[in-house]
């Protein structure tokens, strides 16, 4: 399986990927309070957003978009390790509570990974049936 040579699809795919995404992310933000949704597909949810963003607004590769994504999801996580939102002194502050978070997890690493392991397998069949 060469994933280097995957092809971009349109950015219109991107872009609707990446609102349908939004939807479900904000859905499981206000009304998922459980213990397998909001803190395991959110995860895997939010790689797969945030890396239909990005392609849906640059001209780069497959490849190299989704080891940036799981780069910087991992990143995310190591900040909440190091407990940064303390460091900065923002813990009253929501809207960094909600984008750097608060605890580490090794579930929300696997759930990243899958995320992108997932991505790849979409961006992958969809090529070979194009």
């Amino acid at each position: 399986m060469n994933l280097q040579k995957l092809h971009r699809k349109p950015k219109k795919v991107y872009i609707i990927a990446a609102l349908i995404l939004f939807v479900i992310e904000v859905l499981i933000e206000r009304y998922a309070h459980d213990d397998f949704i909001r803190p395991y597909l959110g995860d895997f949810f939010v790689v797969i957003l945030i890396y239909s963003a990005v392609m849906s607004v640059s001209n780069f590769k497959v490849m190299s978009v989704a080891i940036a994504t799981l780069l910087f999801s991992y990143a995310i996580e190591i900040a909440q390790y190091a407990q940064v939102v303390s460091l900065l002194g923002l813990e009253d502050n929501k809207i960094a509570r909600i984008i750097i978070g608060t605890s580490f997890s090794w579930w929300d690493v696997l759930m990243y990974t899958l995320g992108i392991l997932f991505v790849l397998m979409v961006e992958r069949w969809n090529f070979k049936i194009e």
